[in-house]
């Protein structure tokens, strides 16, 4: 039977790999971005842009327009976030609201306003995007890694929240990511060395899959080139 799964930040390069796997394995697809629009169309798929996930209201209305035309929600993988490098001395303290905003309070908001749905399932399902950079923070590293941190500790807490239901709460935690952003901001890289989007999707799959019913609060390090 065809899943209803989520897929926030959508439109990106990851996000746009990881629905177009679950797409591909035939489930009902729903991608919920900040963006107005995708770049590349996903067929079948539902596209709802121009979503603040911190607005309540405006992720509440996405959800429930979701459910209605896919059945409910039974998978939702919390891709949706932002990056930035700057020292704190240097750097903006703004950089750390934004941080925290974009990564951290996109997905405990629309996690929470699914949860009814996701407990509804027969086999609920939230992956969400933590970083490997969270572990050991390097040199400006520091707004973005603590907002990631914050992503660890809620797929964490969530996990026990949730223990006595049928959804899991795992996170997967890539290192560099090859994308053409990451390549044009680091030109002298190893690119041979980066996370391809389609591995990470992959771990996701499984992560959402039946297989890994039995997982749950894992914080899984995704770090080979795939």
């Amino acid at each position: 039977m065809a899943r209803s799964v989520i897929v926030t930040g959508g439109f990106g390069i990851l996000g746009a790999a990881v629905a177009a796997a679950f797409a591909k394995a035939g489930d009902k697809v729903a991608r919920i971005d900040y963006a107005a629009a995708a770049k590349d169309p996903l067929a079948g798929a539902v596209d709802i842009g121009g979503v603040d996930l911190t607005d309540e209201a405006a992720t509440r209305a996405a959800l429930d327009r979701v459910a209605a035309e896919h059945g409910g929600i039974d998978v939702l993988v919390n891709v949706a976030g932002g990056f930035t490098w700057e020292t704190l001395e240097d750097g903006s303290l703004a950089s750390w609201a934004r941080m925290q905003a974009m990564n951290l309070t996109t997905a405990a908001t629309i996690t929470q306003l699914a949860l009814p749905r996701l407990k509804q399932s027969s086999a609920g399902r939230i992956v969400n995007i933590g970083a490997g950079a969270a572990i050991k923070a390097g040199m400006g590293m520091g707004a973005y890694a603590a907002s990631k941190s914050g992503v660890h500790r809620l797929t964490e807490a969530l996990a026990e929240e949730l223990a006595g239901t049928g959804v899991t709460v795992n996170a997967v935690l890539p290192s560099i990511i090859d994308t053409p952003t990451n390549r044009a901001d680091m030109p002298d890289a190893d690119f041979s060395s980066w996370v391809q989007p389609q591995a990470i999707a992959d771990v996701i799959s499984f992560l959402a899959s039946d297989a890994a019913r039995a997982v749950t609060g894992a914080l899984i390090p995704v770090t080979r080139g795939g």
